[in-house]
């Protein structure tokens, strides 16, 4: 018996293709590396807006350089990432809020369908350019994971109460908080 798995906090949203590739690669490993996975859905505007960053795409040569990069990430991490044919509304217009309120309604309700449920949804916007936002879609995510119609809908539901809107800023207040410690250095164990 050798020691004891550390806890690894993952602050993700997924409107991020890097987050997808971070959550695939840690999900992959966690068992060789000997970390327990904690994840944390998180809303990436509001960390661009506390850290005065704006999104690569919005920047041309992050842009030029993001695509490059994540085609060669794609293929060698072996995660079936492509662009939205519509990357500006899609990405940029739509965002990602209902789908992380819904998926912090997950984690507090039933965590263990955190990782499916999140794995469905970057593989609607990441992988078959479909939406992320509109309640049918969420739905479509949350039964193709395996939560009921009922319990989908209940946590619909649930995403719109101030004590999941609540829950999802005081996570990425933290997600930002880590930021300020770190310099945004994810650092694995030894």
């Amino acid at each position: 018996m050798g020691p004891s798995p550390r806890t690894l906090e993952l602050f993700y949203d997924v409107l991020s293709p890097y987050s997808w590739l971070g959550f695939e690669v840690l999900c992959r490993y966690r068992n060789i590396w000997n970390i327990k996975l904690q994840f944390r859905p998180t809303y990436i505007a509001g960390i661009m807006k506390d850290s005065g960053n704006k999104p690569p795409a919005m920047v041309p040569r992050k842009a030029q350089y993001m695509a490059n990069d994540l085609r060669r990430l794609k293929e060698h991490f072996q995660v079936p990432l492509r662009f939205p044919k519509d990357f500006n509304s899609a990405v940029l217009e739509k965002g990602s809020l209902s789908a992380m309120r819904f998926l912090t309604a997950v984690n507090m309700e039933h965590p263990e369908s955190l990782e499916k449920v999140s794995r469905e949804l970057w593989m609607r916007i990441w992988s078959q350019d479909e939406d992320i936002v509109e309640s049918q879609s969420i739905l479509a995510a949350a039964q193709k994971a395996g939560l009921s119609a009922e319990k989908a809908q209940g946590l619909l539901e649930k995403s719109s109460t101030a004590q999941v809107k609540n829950q999802l800023k005081e996570t990425t207040e933290a997600a930002c908080k880590y930021g300020e410690r770190s310099g945004w250095a994810l650092c694995l164990p030894p």
